[in-house]
């Protein structure tokens, strides 16, 4: 009887999707794609998240645009957003919109306050964007946590939550400079912060100072 792989190696997850090596890899790192390392260091990727992402084909073709495989202009770095919030459904809808943005930014995704202080002591995103309410370390602990870190003082902070102005002053507030939009998500409130961080870093890539 033939065993089904739960797994695939890169390589097979890109001909699978019909996109480049590069650009699965891309998905890897943004965490479209489940995978994990085995003990030779050998990347292997979940078979149900390729399936899954080939039963959505528009969504596929949506963030593979995304990924494009030139370059910026000059050399600049993309826009690196990091989006945490534990409800996976809500998760893959910022994954999926952010990403189509104008700047095509690098968009990685936590679920929870532990997880994304892990992913930010890697890389230092240039958006952080969070939810309040999450299992293990929730939104309030993780961006106090953030503002008494020197390395991350550049880093915007911007929370989407349920939560109520009243109950947020009630447990203590945020710090000062923290962006808070309620639910539904704003998106376009959303790409337009993006928008101004992306300018801020072309302008300062470029030398020129702004007036």
């Amino acid at each position: 009887m033939a065993i089904t792989k739960t797994f695939c190696t890169t390589r097979e997850a890109a001909t699978l999707l019909g996109v480049s090596l590069t650009t699965a890899q891309n998905w890897v790192e943004s965490g479209l794609l489940e995978a994990w390392k085995t003990d030779g260091g050998h990347r292997r990727i979940s078979r149900e998240s390729v399936n899954k992402l080939l039963g959505d084909s528009s969504a596929r073709r949506s963030v593979e645009r995304s990924w494009g495989q030139l370059p910026q202009a000059g050399g600049q770095s993309r826009l690196h957003i990091l989006v945490v919030e534990d409800q996976l459904s809500l998760l893959r809808i910022y994954q999926i919109r952010l990403s189509v943005c104008s700047m095509s930014p690098i968009v990685e995704t936590a679920q929870d306050g532990i997880e994304a202080l892990v992913k930010i002591g890697i890389k230092c995103p240039d958006l952080l964007i969070t939810d309040l309410q999450m299992p293990h370390l929730d939104g309030f602990q993780m961006v106090r946590t953030l503002r008494t870190m020197p390395a991350c003082e550049s880093m915007e902070i911007v929370v989407v939550s349920g939560v109520s102005e009243e109950d947020i002053a009630e447990a203590g507030g945020l710090p000062p400079g923290v962006t808070v939009f309620p639910k539904p998500v704003p998106f376009a409130r959303l790409e337009e912060i993006a928008q101004k961080i992306h300018d801020r870093k072309a302008i300062g890539a470029s030398g020129v100072k702004a007036d």
